[in-house]
């Protein structure tokens, strides 16, 4: 079993940790800097971690726990600065070209990874990849993206006069039904991928011995290929995915204002029926299992950036960060820092009356990813869930303009502008900040990548 397996603890409580805190500084302090100083901290643990040698393992694992600090500032703060620079179709465009970095990262970090090491015979040549790029990543940031004022975009950021307590936002989003159900979809889309980016390489050259077209592997490093074909999988189908999102929902808005919701909805019901057809067919064909893999994925990826966008919606500029930061944190804590173990031990647990059987092998493997298209399913309803309450919630973020002396006033009806804060034009053009942002965000997902070849 991959060593990455035993980092997810670690890496899952120092992101519990640092979460709410960037989400906290995000919301009150200079977003660029907070997020340069994250990146840079990353890139320079990562590449020292690649130094690290056996007999100082526990080095590893602390460096695994610094590593989720520098994810929480990058996952808390970039997608509050986008959603402050643009506003309604083009926020959803804007998104959806940032979020394009999640796939596109992710499959460079698998093949990289993959080459990396096949090329230098061990696991640390994966981690001495990308860290220049976050170093010039970060350095970009501060050089050229301009710190928006929040709420700007959604023409309030002159009428926020104060803002609440970090426990009285807490209690907002608890109360925020929208959030709280896309919160969990989003939680279960985060336990499917988990559970894939461990297991389904891992399944597919079980399939080709049990089609005795491959051998099993006994001896390390084994073939990199199936990880190869995956990353390239993934990375086609997540670019795909978010770019369908985007169009479908653009689409769908015209004739439903619950659109972005529904769409997830309806993607993700749809993801569960191709990703259970993977388990029928792979025993034959792994052509039909690829086939089925890239339009699963392709459908469970559609909702990444529609979910972003339902949260700028939903939420106050002022504490957009936090949202994102506990959004983040819930999908983390119930989806991939679980899911590869839960599969893992149930396969284990089925295969112990015949562990030399390589079909028992291939077989347990399939019955205990069999639950991820359950979980996809339950996180197909609570997007439905989040239709419901979406529009009323959407309301009351838009009437909640400004504090009255801690407390929040709210406009009665939606559409009233004060006098004396005339409208001015939203910053509607593509910034280099923009630019730059997803530049960083495909550097952090390929090293969210390379992470999971460290065996």
């Amino acid at each position: 079993m991959c060593l990455s397996l035993f980092f997810f603890p670690v890496f899952i409580c120092s992101f519990m940790i640092a979460a709410p805190i960037f989400g906290y500084l995000g919301d009150r302090f200079n977003r660029k800097v907070i997020l340069s100083c994250g990146i840079f901290f990353w890139s320079f643990v990562t590449l020292l971690s690649s130094f690290i040698t056996k007999d100082y393992y526990w080095l590893l694992v602390l460096s695994r726990c610094l590593v989720g600090i520098g994810e929480s500032s990058y996952s808390s703060i970039s997608p509050t600065i986008i959603g402050d620079l643009f506003t309604n179709n083009k926020r959803t465009v804007m998104l959806s070209v940032f979020y394009l970095a999640i796939p596109l990262g992710s499959g460079l970090g698998y093949i990289l990874g993959s080459i990396a090491k096949d090329a230098g015979g061990d696991w640390f040549w994966a981690l001495r990849v990308s860290p220049m790029l976050g170093l010039t990543a970060g350095t970009l940031i501060l050089i050229f993206v301009t710190e928006p004022k929040r709420g700007n975009a959604d023409y309030i950021a002159g009428r926020i006069k104060t803002r609440t307590s970090w426990l009285c936002d807490m209690k907002a989003l608890a109360k925020n039904r929208s959030y709280v159900f896309s919160s969990l979809a989003s939680a279960a889309v985060s336990f499917a991928t988990g559970a894939f980016g461990i297991w389904i390489p891992q399944y597919l050259v079980r399939a080709q011995v049990v089609q005795k077209t491959a051998v099993s592997c006994t001896n390390q490093p084994c073939s990199s290929k199936d990880s190869l074909i995956f990353g390239a999988i993934t990375c086609v189908t997540g670019l795909l995915g978010v770019v369908i999102g985007a169009v479908t929902t653009r689409l769908c808005r015209q004739k439903t204002e619950r659109a972005d919701p529904l769409v997830c909805a309806v993607s993700m019901l749809g993801s569960a029926i191709f990703i259970c057809l993977i388990f029928v067919v792979a025993k034959k064909s792994i052509v039909g299992a690829y086939i089925c893999i890239f339009i699963g994925e392709t459908l469970l990826f559609l909702n990444w950036a529609i979910t972003a966008d339902i949260l700028m919606y939903v939420v106050i500029p002022t504490r957009r960060a936090t949202a994102v930061a506990f959004q983040g944190f819930t999908s983390h804590l119930l989806g991939d820092a679980g899911s590869p173990y839960l599969i893992g031990l149930i396969s284990d647990s089925l295969q112990q009356s015949y562990a030399t059987s390589a079909l028992w092998q291939f077989l347990s493997l399939g019955y205990a990813l069999m639950l991820c298209p359950f979980v996809i399913v339950l996180g197909g309803m609570f997007f439905l869930a989040t239709a419901l309450f979406f529009l009323d919630d959407r309301d009351k973020a838009e009437n909640q303009c400004f504090h009255f002396k801690g407390s929040l006033l709210y406009i009665p009806k939606r559409g009233y502008h004060f006098p004396c804060l005339p409208l001015t034009k939203t910053i509607q053009r593509i910034p280099v900040a923009m630019v730059i942002l997803v530049a960083l965000a495909i550097f952090v997902c390929l090293m969210n990548s390379l992470r999971w070849l460290i065996c």
